[in-house]
């Protein structure tokens, strides 16, 4: 009996594979769960800036292999390049199998346009000054780390978790600042595009949002993020919702016994070969 979701889009974003903070396993449950007929990764999948720190363990690469695995069963995957995956974006608009890399996304839904992107563009510390970008990266990354001893000792003593970057976030003003001229722009830039739709990643801040200018109306969304969130967009029946992992039981699909079981060399291998769809022969 097949419980996977049916979701003719999901999209995800800022997994940022190969940092401490990534949450491989919570990413591969909720994969294991749907059945996409497209999946779009909207930018940070792999974390190249932070690469040379030589962490990439089994749950990471098994995110990889499931990636491919959605291809190779007829899945359309749509690799959006952002800021931490830059490196990407010289293969931009080319494709292997059901695997494309592109820039930026229209896509027409039900009579209605969308338009995916990552969102580093508005970011003028990335394009004006990359290193102070990476330094931040570096700080975020530290700061994830402490965060991941304080809810080690948070859990011991029964205590929720808590996130000291979203604290920080939500309580500086220039942060919150920040989001509120990012979500702008963006809307406006869809609206003066006539598209229905904006999709971004970058912030690390799941929202699904109206937002009107004397010009019209778009709606915002972004898919969040798997460091802190654990956050992804979903289009079914004509709608789009914000998938919040932290809200669903997915019990049934916490472990896919094929990747718990392959040593990391056979899964490095299984990643490197995208296998074509198996035809069903006729009885």
């Amino acid at each position: 009996m097949n419980l996977k979701r049916k979701v003719e889009i999901a999209v995800i974003s800022d997994v940022h594979l190969g940092t401490f903070g990534c949450h491989a396993k919570q990413l591969l449950t909720y994969l294991n769960s749907i059945q996409p007929k497209k999946l779009i990764l909207n930018g940070d999948i792999v974390d190249i800036w932070q690469f040379k720190k030589r962490y990439f363990p089994k749950s990471h690469l098994s995110v990889i292999k499931k990636i491919m695995d959605f291809a190779a069963d007829g899945t359309e995957v749509i690799y959006i390049t952002g800021n931490h995956d830059e490196m990407l974006r010289k293969f931009a608009d080319t494709s292997v199998g059901n695997i494309s890399i592109v820039n930026k996304l229209v896509l027409d839904l039900d009579g209605r346009k969308a338009w995916f992107f990552h969102g580093d563009v508005f970011d003028i510390s990335i394009q004006n000054a990359k290193w102070l970008a990476k330094l931040g990266g570096w700080g975020y990354d530290i700061l994830i780390l402490l965060n991941q001893t304080v809810n080690w000792v948070l859990e011991k003593f029964g205590r929720e978790r808590y996130s000291l970057s979203k604290r920080i976030k939500n309580s500086v003003k220039g942060a919150v600042k920040y989001i509120q001229n990012f979500e702008k722009v963006a809307a406006d830039l869809a609206i003066e595009n006539g598209y229905d739709f904006v999709v971004c990643g970058h912030i690390h801040q799941p929202k699904m949002l109206v937002m009107e200018n004397k010009n019209g109306k778009t709606t915002y969304l972004n898919s969040g993020d798997w460091v802190e969130n654990f956050t992804a967009l979903e289009y079914q029946f004509k709608r789009w919702k914000v998938y919040n992992y932290n809200k669903d039981k997915l019990t049934p699909f916490f472990a896919d016994e094929e990747l718990k079981d392959m040593d990391v060399k056979d899964l490095i291998a299984a990643i490197t070969i995208v296998e074509s769809p198996k035809k069903k022969t006729s009885k």
